[in-house]
Order: structure tokens, then sequence, then C-alpha cells
């Protein structure tokens, strides 16, 4: 079995438990790759995986093993929609190639780059990594909060969190998404941005959570 193989079959069972379900069946829907019983075996053997009755259930290695998988796919799916602007199976593909040969360092500069991104575009959590226990000031140069910039100031939004999916969809509908370059107009009494020719004052909340790639 290839480790991309054995990597895909990890990430099923981690997606298939985000649904509450276990069987073998509900982890080959979810899974991108066709496998056998005997992979599943390797895995048993690997101590990835225990099968109890008609439950295949994580060891504690394994766990931590497909929270690193998932957690670097998802980084993947926020790079490519938010950065390059893949859309829907195309964002899919692209971020299955990326997932497997990002190098840790490199996950973490990822990671950094997005502003520690807590849910990737479907709303699906990204499991945390050491890098997001950090303070968001050690990447003031490259992500950082749209609140840290002054009246006069511009950035391109590179991530939104999505704190609320209300307000989430409240932005959107305004035409504030990743990509678009916003300036600062005043950040008193209420802080309001520029951009397209649309001006827009926004509550604290949502400030702290847009973030942008400071215009130089």
């Amino acid at each position: 079995m290839t480790d991309e193989k054995y990597d895909e079959i990890l990430e099923s069972i981690w997606k298939t438990e985000e649904q509450g379900e276990f069987s073998d069946d509900a982890i080959r829907a979810n899974c991108t790759v066709p496998f056998t019983d005997n992979d599943l075996e390797e895995l048993v053997r690997n101590d990835m995986i225990t099968v109890e009755d008609t439950r295949i259930l994580f060891t504690r290695t394994g766990k931590k093993k497909a929270e690193r998988i998932v957690r670097r796919h998802r980084l993947a799916e926020v790079l490519v929609s938010t950065i390059l602007r893949l859309k829907d199976s195309r964002m899919e593909e692209v971020a299955c190639k990326v997932e497997h040969s990002l190098l840790p360092e490199v996950e973490e500069a990822i990671c950094t780059l997005l502003g520690h991104p807590e849910k990737c575009p479907d709303g699906k959590p990204i499991p945390p990594g050491p890098c997001c226990g950090k303070c968001l000031q050690s990447v003031e140069t490259v992500v950082q909060s749209l609140a840290d910039l002054k009246p006069g100031e511009s950035g391109k939004i590179m991530y939104i969190k999505p704190g609320s999916h209300s307000h989430l969809h409240h932005l959107i509908s305004f035409g504030l998404n990743p990509g678009v370059i916003v300036t600062v107009h005043r950040s008193v009494p209420a802080f309001c941005i520029k951009f397209e020719n649309t001006e827009l004052a926004l509550d604290e909340d949502i400030v702290r959570n847009i973030f942008v790639w400071k215009a130089k």
C-alpha cells in the first residue's frame, strides 16, 4: 500500500467519524481511493486502527496521524480557494495533491500566511497546529487582522474567519470576498472601510476576523 493510499484511508476514517459513522461501508463511501480488507489489516498491524465488531476505530497513534493529514488537506483547501481562487472539484483536486507534499515547516508557513484559519471553505474544522497558539503579531509582515490597519492603510482580503455564518453571508452579499482590496476610512467612532466604490461600517468582532495582506 502506498503512503498516499494509506493517508487517504485514514482521512476517510476521520471524515466518517465526524459524521458519527464508523462502519466499513461508510468509510469506503467517503474514501477517494478504493481499498481492500488487506489494506485495513495493514493499518491494524501498524497500530493505526482497531476493528471492534462492525466499527473501525482509531488507535491513539492513528488518530494523531489522521489529524495531521486532515489538517494539511483542509489548510490546502483554504489556500487554493482564497489565494489561488479555485472552486469546487478543481479546488479539491489541487488540495489533494498539495496535502501529500506539505512538509511540516511549509504547513506551518501556510497556516501562518492564512491567519490560522479555523474552518475550511465548506465549514469543517481545521485541527490546530503548534503555530496556532502563537501570537498573530509574529506574522504581521505577511497577514494581519483588518483591525490592525490604520485609517488610510489598505490590504487585500486573504481570509475571513467564519465566526458567524450569518455575518459571513452578509459580508459576501456586499462583495467583501477574498481578493478584494479594502482601505480603512476611519476606525472611530465606527470602523469603516472602502472598497470598489462602496463604504461599509463593520462591527468590531467582524473586523477582527477579517485577515488582510497589508499593502506597502
